[in-house]
């Protein structure tokens, strides 16, 4: 099916150019391949850093890059459009979105400094594209070291995990929701 598509693209774009020396018959699945190989590029006036500048997170120990264009509180929209610089909308409905549909952010609230929208470690994700239970939107998870615990850098789910069973962080889900697309993870890219 794609590939019949491709072709048809292909020759409405051949159709379009007003490229008739290339018959139906010299368009073959190998050479939309290549082409949906090429890159397009458009030159909008715009860059990414002007519309969502990508921000940096860790999945499963490693480095992931998202935008956050929305948020459920404006509270939250005014500080990720501060850290960030282009405007992040507030869409109130994120936050009602069912539990079982969100996927999970932590946001650290204290501990080491760094770029976190806090000022805090960046932020860990549970899932990225490609895993099945994968979506953009997050739940905002709010991880607090204790003031006996010894702050150190968690890169993953299973270390947050870890600390809380130790005692070291406390948890709060305050019902924020965050859209979150993730753009470059381990293995993989938009």
């Amino acid at each position: 099916m794609r590939t019949a598509l491709r072709m048809t693209v292909l020759m409405l774009m051949v159709f379009a150019l007003g490229l008739v020396g290339i018959s139906a018959q010299e368009v073959t699945p190998e050479a939309t391949e290549s082409m949906s190989d090429m890159e397009m590029e458009m030159d909008t006036g715009y860059s990414v850093d002007d519309l969502a500048p990508l921000a940096m997170a860790y999945y499963d120990g490693e480095t992931v890059y998202f935008i956050h264009p929305e948020a459920s509180d404006p509270d939250v929209a005014d500080v990720l459009t501060e850290m960030m610089g282009p405007e992040v909308i507030a869409v109130p409905s994120l936050a009602e979105i069912p539990e079982e549909l969100l996927g999970n952010v932590y946001v650290f609230t204290n501990g080491i400094e760094a770029m976190g929208p806090l000022g805090f470690q960046p932020d860990v994700f549970d899932s990225v594209p490609g895993d099945e239970d994968y979506t953009p939107l997050r739940a905002v998870n709010l991880v607090t070291w204790q003031d006996d615990a010894e702050p150190r850098e968690l890169k993953s789910v299973e270390e947050i995990e870890a600390a809380e069973a130790a005692g070291d962080i406390v948890i709060e889900r305050p019902g924020v929701v965050v859209n979150m697309p993730i753009l470059v993870w381990p293995g993989g890219e938009r």
